[in-house]
């Protein structure tokens, strides 16, 4: 029997996503706390994702060095105008991947789990797809 053909890049495309999930988390959290809050601290950061204070400066530094987001020693951590754009993306794709899973008629508990974890690796295609049947159900 033939063994089935895999996309050539399926699993490097998988790899990039999990390379940017962390990022397009922290992103959406900071853009959050900024929103509600007026500042996003890094004691902020270690509380909303359940790590320490060493687990956030280190992603924060790499936030840093990619360009998404800037901060000094004991002061607030504020997006780049590049990090604020990948938090926005990140933000709709969650709240279409979000409103899919809802309209599919899973619970919106279970919804917003899974949507955290299916936001980072939906295709452009699929995503457009999602939206699409959300506004038939909701048109």
């Amino acid at each position: 029997m033939a063994k089935k053909q895999q996309p050539k890049n399926q699993h490097e495309r998988t790899r990039v996503d999990h390379a940017t999930e962390i990022a397009e988390d922290y992103v959406e959290a900071i853009a959050e706390m900024i929103e509600e809050q007026g500042v996003c601290r890094v004691k902020d950061l270690a509380e909303h994702f359940a790590v320490s204070h060493v687990t956030v400066n280190r992603t924060v530094a790499r936030l840093q060095r990619d360009g998404y987001a800037t901060t000094e020693p004991y002061s607030p951590v504020e997006l780049t105008t590049q990090g604020a754009r990948l938090a926005k993306d990140s933000r709709r794709r969650h709240e279409i991947v979000l409103s899919f899973l809802i309209a599919l008629g899973v619970s919106e508990e279970t919804a917003a789990t899974d949507s955290e974890g299916i936001e980072h690796h939906v295709s452009p295609e699929t995503l457009a797809i999602m939206e699409s049947f959300v506004a038939k159900v909701q048109g």
